[in-house]
């Protein structure tokens, strides 16, 4: 199935919605955005109508084992893990990170919701002196990637699951998947073409022809299990919900490390820009830039640009962007003032062996940036592009190694050409009343949702205690650390993230991750989220929000 209206860049502001441009401005500082905003009809601004006090309308207090939302608000459960999904019989993924809504084509009452699947745990993983056994792989395999969900509404106008859908269907751990780029078939990837399946799926990205950009992250303990070669995971995948006859594609021109997220945008020239972050303790900023231009009329044929391009490094001491080239990684090994960073444990001659070739820093791309000067930061796990200034919003979850306990978020705006400004937008902590920034989404008020990702062992505890369970909260738009509002709560050791919204945004939806985690795979269990009839086990699951200023 086809979608036949591809987003342009003149598009954006469109898509945004009515109200967009005039909180554009306060968020980027752009004064030419509000003569544009005047012009239009203002559209609701959610954060004023939330209430200053989180103030859940069935419970107080704020570490029970419940989802609790701001009054006003309710929800219902699309689907948990282990629930059927469609006619053929397939599940809902384990831990579920991130959604994304597709109307399908010509309907108001359909969509696909695309919902990523980072990590599974059962109880024979505590045990890692037998070895896995087949099954117990394929189903590790099986239960991470992504589902693919078909939505109707019913006949109160809620939207529900198709649970018999032939619509519906599984990407996973098992699913063969195409290599793009220019590590196809390279020794770094052992000559490979096509690979098995894609698993540790965090966050990811819209593309403008309406796919699926899917970010791998942190794969290195299910290739162990599973016998997989650690090349061929780290990588962006797309795929085409709509479409499930064709393989989804790897592209490896977006390099290899552990994706936090990924925020596609349009540069002024029209080359396709994609924003990634690397969700590790000192991880970096990248940006790809496509060789070729992108051309509205080509649809889904403009995945190609995807292949081929540049690839960036973020230096935020000096604001530039360095390409992550073979030439400038080799240019600075060489150099005889160069001193190789103590934490890579590499020699410069063993580094001048491992990369040889452009195929090989891609592959590399984390030790390729810190070689050439890129600044690692404190868990860039995920960024957004603003679509009216193009300002990216890219939340720094924490890094308590550094003393960062509470994290921040930081905002990009680029100069043109090869520079940037960088500034930070609001710091975690007790004067903005959240900590650790993990997921990040822009509504189409212009509004920045945040959702935080405190470690399910540091929930309620130390430095963490005043916070309670992992929230969701609404930032002003200014920054104003003193004017956060609540707008959820996680059940206990849950994170809450993937937010997403619907054309009209009357529907919220949300992906409530890994609850009882502590618990999870032992026969001590910490939550019994969703609190189902009859089944006490705690269950990662996708929920639709509704409420009266949506």
């Amino acid at each position: 199935m086809e979608l036949k209206k591809p987003l342009s860049r003149r598009h954006f502001l469109k898509y945004l919605g009515a109200g967009a441009a005039s909180l554009a401005a306060a968020y980027s500082g752009l004064s030419s955005l509000s003569q544009r905003a005047s012009a239009s009809t203002p559209a609701m601004n959610v954060y004023e109508q939330l209430p200053e006090t989180f103030n859940p309308s069935l419970h107080t207090a704020a570490d029970a084992d419940q989802l609790l939302l701001a009054s006003g608000f309710s929800y219902n459960v699309l689907a948990a893990y282990g629930d059927t999904i469609n006619k053929s019989g397939d599940t809902l993924g384990f831990n579920n990170s991130y959604t994304s809504f597709f109307p399908i084509p010509g309907s108001s009452s359909e969509a696909l919701l695309w919902v990523n699947h980072e990590s599974a745990q059962y109880a024979w993983m505590l045990d890692r002196s037998k070895a896995v056994v087949w099954e117990q792989q394929k189903q590790l395999l099986y239960d991470q990637g992504a589902s693919i969900l078909h939505l109707k509404k019913d006949l109160a106008g809620q939207w529900k699951l198709v649970p018999d859908s032939t619509l519906a269907h599984r990407i996973s751990g098992l699913t063969p998947i195409e290599l793009t780029g220019p590590v196809r078939g390279s020794k770094s990837v052992n000559g490979a073409t096509l690979v098995q399946g894609t698993f540790a799926n965090r966050g990811g990205g819209k593309t403008l022809w309406s796919t699926q950009l899917t970010c791998e992250n942190r794969f290195e303990s299910t290739c162990r299990d599973a016998g997989l070669a650690l090349s061929h995971y780290g990588w962006i995948v797309e795929v085409d919900p709509f479409d499930k006859k064709n393989k989804p594609v790897k592209h490896t021109a977006l390099g290899r490390f552990h994706h936090g997220s990924a925020a596609m945008s349009l540069s002024a020239d029209k080359r396709i820009v994609v924003y990634m972050g690397e969700d590790s303790p000192s991880g970096f900023v990248y940006k790809f830039v496509s060789a070729g231009k992108w051309t509205e009329g080509n649809g889904r044929a403009n995945a190609q640009l995807l292949s081929e391009g540049t690839l960036y490094a973020a230096d935020f001491i000096q604001g530039r962007w360095i390409e992550l080239s073979v030439d400038n990684v080799r240019k600075q090994l060489n150099l005889l003032t160069y001193q190789v960073p103590e934490n890579m444990y590499k020699s410069k001659e063993a580094l001048l062996k491992q990369f040889q070739s452009q195929s090989d820093v891609l592959t590399s791309a984390s030790e390729a940036a810190l070689i050439v000067g890129a600044t690692p930061c404190d868990r860039p796990a995920e960024l957004t592009v603003h679509p009216a200034n193009q300002n990216v919003f890219i939340a720094c979850t924490q890094n308590d190694s550094r003393g960062n306990l509470h994290g921040q978020i930081i905002r990009l705006k680029e100069s043109g050409g090869e520079t940037f400004a960088v500034e930070t937008f609001i710091t975690g902590g007790r004067q903005s009343g959240f900590s650790s920034p993990g997921s990040i989404a822009l509504d189409k008020n212009g509004s920045l949702w945040v959702a935080s990702d405190i470690s399910a062992d540091r929930l309620n505890t130390g430095a963490w205690s005043e916070f309670k369970n992992n929230g969701l909260y609404l930032i002003h738009p200014t920054g104003t650390a003193q004017k956060t509002k609540q707008y959820a709560s996680a059940p206990k050791e849950a994170a809450l993230s993937g937010l997403s919204f619907t054309e009209n945004q009357s529907t919220v939806f949300l992906a409530v991750n890994h609850p009882g985690a502590l618990g999870a795979g032992t026969n001590k269990p910490t939550s019994q989220w969703p609190h189902r009839a009859g089944d006490k086990t705690a269950r990662s699951a996708v929920v639709a929000i509704t409420g009266s200023i949506w």
